[in-house]
């Protein structure tokens, strides 16, 4: 999702971090042998770094995505609601400009999943996990129609208008996001381009 490369912690620190992160998490709690973390700093949100805490050691594996402020012991975990997000935005506050504008659309849809699902953003045909009884004819057809995230426009008010091609469940469609200065984001105009796709992955809804 994010462009940069993620840096793996070391024993000390990650000890450190869930000491006071697993104090903080419903469940199973994180061994600090077993756990890897991976951290990478958020252009969007300054002066803070994004986590992805793993424990591949459990079954199932455990898994966490965590923000940090940095240097202190302030987090937010990621609870795949809107709401921890924009709640987030206001604290920070939230740095949105044209370099990390198609970042953050990535962000938001990776980490918030809605009543029905997960909005899943493709940009190719890797975002997509399709079931093998799909015809390649299909699979050219969609992978002709893909496109990356693309910035239509900035308006006078500060908020982008950024253009997608989406999944939802087995249903691929574009749609115009809207994003305010504050981070909120809406949709409109979307227009159905496929449906009843074979998709494997859960976030899928097979």
């Amino acid at each position: 999702m994010f462009d940069e490369s993620f840096k793996k912690l070391k024993i000390d620190e990650i000890a450190h971090l869930l000491d006071i992160i697993n104090k903080n998490i419903d469940g199973s709690i994180f061994d600090p042998l077993e756990t890897t973390i991976l951290a990478i700093d958020v252009s969007f949100y300054p002066d803070y770094r994004f986590l992805s805490i793993s424990d591949y050691a459990t079954n199932p594996p455990l898994q966490r995505f965590v923000f940090q402020k940095n240097a202190t012991n302030e987090f937010a975990i990621i609870d795949w609601t809107y709401k921890t997000i924009y709640s987030l935005n206001q604290e920070v506050p939230i740095k949105l400009d044209d370099k990390n504008i198609l970042e953050y659309v990535r962000f938001f849809f990776s980490y918030v999943k809605g009543r029905h699902g997960r909005f899943i953003i493709c940009e190719n045909m890797e975002n997509i996990q399709l079931k093998d009884e799909l015809l390649d004819d299909t699979k050219k057809k969609i992978n002709g129609i893909l496109q990356p995230l693309e910035l239509k426009e900035k308006r006078k008010d500060g908020a982008y208008e950024v253009k997608a091609f989406m999944m939802l469940k087995d249903a691929l469609f574009n749609v115009d996001i809207y994003i305010k200065p504050n981070g909120n984001v809406t949709m409109s105009d979307h227009e159905i381009i496929m449906e009843n796709i074979p998709v494997i992955d859960s976030s899928f809804g097979s």
